[in-house]
């Protein structure tokens, strides 16, 4: 029986190496669907609370985790020598920045050495991982042919990017639309269906990995550049007295030809800050300088400099120095209402803080605590009235819906209101806005 039907018939077994915010929910969905999966990590700590049924994603369900791992759909291992057992392995590793803001795909390239051993015929594999154009057929395929057998021949190879939007309420894993692209039409094909077999949206075929590779980061460059423009005309706005959320507000009424985008302290998540940079690096291997790209770049990375800069004036309107100052900063996540905090800009904003001396607390019911590099903070454990009247500033850095911003307003001092999240607090009294 050859892969396609496998795929059909739900008998082929399905891998997914790297068990985070992205290989968690998919290895879920292809459990669900019907497959026997087997889940790859090198953390120990992951793995076993897999095995157990316990979830430490947001975006999957408790009782669906459970009920898959004690039906023996889903187990998960450290031990590489299982991919031997799979007919499909996709790729779910982080692809970071490293200090030089360059691509750092070592773990894409050690998830790939670990697979050749156990490489056989007939064989799917899937890169899921952001990166840039090329990475598929450039570092993917020659290290699988390591293996002796041939990409397209012996083996199916295919990228299909991630597009998961922690916290959605709508689109999940298994509604987002999937775009893929494989190294030949029987490649593009085989992906395509165990995609098409798993999820509950339409999969979109391309014709070569470095378009579905593009195509990724152009989804997040797009959203990079146009928060940039934004958190541009939010710092023009604010020099000319205008409110840059009734402008965006007026500008939604037009029912074409606009998309509204929000400023805010800056850029966060796994993606859109770090998409833009992996294009840039690779546009100079070809002599070309992506401007416009950097550029907003720029805009967006001096944002928590920048809501730092105006928590100084607030201040200096009360007579009070940022040094000294206690400042209780509303939420570390990097977006409202998820337990992330990675690349979090609320967290660069208390790190730009502590740097000019001010006495930093901060309340999130999502995280009550992080380490992000040396930045490690405990926050408080709920928000009461004593802890609102101690602070000299509060700045609200991620619009959690869990907080009672009328609450703040009635006891905070002073509010710098980085997010617009008390938009709808009626006593406008004592907050600034971005």
């Amino acid at each position: 029986m050859n892969l396609k039907q496998k795929l059909l018939n739900k008998t082929a077994r399905l891998g997914v190496v790297g068990l985070g915010y992205v290989g968690l929910p998919l290895a879920v969905e292809k459990a669900k669907a019907g497959f026997h999966v087997l889940g790859f990590d090198i953390q120990k700590s992951k793995v076993d609370m897999v095995n157990a049924g316990h979830n430490y994603i947001g975006d999957v369900v408790n009782e669906d985790l459970e009920q898959i791992v004690s039906s023996g759909l889903l187990t998960a291992t450290t031990d590489f020598a299982a991919v031997a057992q799979c007919d499909c392995v996709c790729i779910a590793v982080p692809t970071p920045l490293d200090r030089h803001q360059q691509p750092d795909i070592s773990y894409v390239q050690s998830s790939t050495e670990s697979i050749v051993p156990y490489l056989h015929k007939d064989m799917l594999v899937v890169l899921e991982s952001t990166t840039y154009p090329g990475t598929t057929e450039e570092l993917l395929k020659p290290i699988l042919e390591k293996s002796g057998l041939k990409c397209g021949e012996d083996f199916y190879l295919a990228f299909s990017p991630e597009r998961v939007d922690p916290g959605n309420l709508i689109y999940k894993t298994k509604n987002t639309p999937k775009v893929v692209g494989g190294m030949t039409l029987a490649c593009t094909e085989i992906a395509a269906t165990m995609y098409e077999m798993v999820l509950d949206a339409p999969v979109h075929r391309v014709s070569s990995p470095a378009i579905a590779e593009m195509e990724k980061i152009l989804e997040n460059t797009y959203r990079n550049i146009n928060i940039g423009l934004v958190n541009e005309l939010a710092m023009l706005c604010h020099k000319m007295g205008i409110s840059i959320w009734e402008v965006i507000d007026a500008a939604k009424t037009k029912p074409y030809g606009f998309q509204a985008f929000f400023p805010g302290p800056g850029l966060g998540g796994h993606c859109i800050p770090l998409d833009p940079y992996y294009l840039s690096w690779k546009a100079r291997e070809y002599g070309f300088h992506t401007s416009m790209i950097e550029s907003s770049m720029m805009v967006n990375d001096q944002m928590p400099e920048y809501c730092v800069n105006r928590a100084m004036h607030i201040l200096n309107k009360e007579r009070k120095a940022i040094s000294g100052a206690k400042v209780l900063v509303l939420g570390v996540a990097y977006k409202q209402d998820i337990d992330d905090h990675r690349e979090s800009p609320a967290v660069r904003v208390i790190e730009e803080l502590l740097k000019v001396g001010a006495q930093v607390t901060y309340y999130d019911p999502w995280i009550p605590s992080f380490k992000d590099g040396d930045l490690q903070m405990k926050g408080l454990p709920e928000l009461t009235q004593e802890a609102l009247e101690k602070a000299d500033l509060v700045m609200v850095t991620t619009a959690h819906t869990n907080v009672d911003y009328t609450f703040v307003q009635q006891h905070a001092p002073s509010i710098f209101d980085t997010k617009n999240a008390m938009k709808a607090v009626e006593n406008r009294s004592k907050i600034e806005v971005l």
